[in-house]
């Protein structure tokens, strides 16, 4: 299956967000390299990681724009995954280093959702897109409205479309 192309540019000259030139989408962009204990025994990245690769863009975006996810916990707010979703393109492989880049798209009462885009930092290829689905949580497990400042992360995405 052939992708969708994703050509990001660095956005209002903040290395933290890249603007997709084919559709206009601004993304908060993570840097990370592969750790061997990644990498399975055909020397790639193991499909499982790619969920962690997820929680660090997510968690990085909430850290630079709102809040860091520890600062939601002490607010009594948890956000569990509910759903998730990831196409793969092209592997990864030990010591690669891959840009996150993650966005805030659906917003509802009790749920969001984040999309993600990770690509080879050097070579520039996709690698894969995903997104995960969360539920606004008390600290019981309880589903309640996302908290305002989340919302506000929402509201306040740099040209959200």
């Amino acid at each position: 299956m052939k992708p969708k192309p994703f050509v990001p540019e660095i956005y209002k000259n903040d290395e933290k967000f890249v603007r997709d030139r084919t559709t206009g989408y601004v993304w908060h962009r993570a840097t990370y390299r592969t750790l061997y204990a990644d990498t399975d025994r055909s020397q790639v990245v193991y499909h499982s990681n790619y969920l962690r690769y997820f929680e660090f863009g997510r968690t990085s975006l909430m850290r630079d724009v709102a809040y860091s996810y520890k600062e939601i916990e002490e607010s009594g707010y948890v956000y569990p995954i509910y759903d998730l979703g990831v196409t793969f393109y092209q592997p990864l492989f030990y010591d690669d280093v891959m840009y996150i880049h993650t966005r805030p798209v659906n917003l509802e009462r009790v749920r969001l959702q984040f999309d993600y885009v990770i690509t080879h930092a050097q070579k520039g290829y996709l690698v894969c897109t995903g997104f995960t689905k969360h539920c606004a949580a008390n600290a019981a497990g309880k589903p309640v409205a996302v908290d305002p400042k989340t919302v506000g992360l929402w509201q306040t995405f740099p040209d959200k479309l």
